[in-house]
């Protein structure tokens, strides 16, 4: 007698998400700086995009004291950034950098989605990334 018990066809294997930013050492080693001398407990920075400027929309970056069941954990180079979900489209394929100059110190970034930016720098226009594939 033979088994006649039908097979579930196998699950399909998943296409691995991908990273939605990485870091240049330069940005990690400012994150861990700012992160341990900070006077309560860090657990990483908490990137987002919001509403505002002339050209749109800005980055915004600010310390995370939890992570939050949403957030989008991104671990590069030995530090945690936390990205809003509302911000994963606008991010994805984004690399975060420091740089600094005689003027300023800041956060920088290269982002793939960006089409546009006002003239002072404080403001950006973002599109969603295309995730189609």
């Amino acid at each position: 007698m033979t088994d006649m018990t039908p097979t579930s066809p196998a699950p399909k294997a998943r296409r691995p998400r991908p990273q939605v930013m990485k870091l240049t050492e330069a940005a990690a080693a400012r994150i861990q700086e700012l992160t341990g001398r900070a006077d309560s407990e860090i657990v990483g920075l908490r990137v987002g995009v919001k509403n505002g400027g002339c050209a749109g929309q800005s980055y915004t970056v600010e310390y995370a004291h939890e992570v939050r069941p949403t957030d989008e954990v991104v671990e590069d180079k030995g530090v945690k950034i936390l990205i809003d979900p509302k911000a994963v489209l606008f991010l994805l394929g984004t690399e975060m950098d420091y740089r600094t100059d005689r003027m300023q110190a800041q956060f920088i970034f290269n982002n793939p989605n960006q089409v546009g930016a006002c003239g002072c720098g404080e403001s950006v226009q973002l599109k969603p990334a295309n995730v189609e594939g």
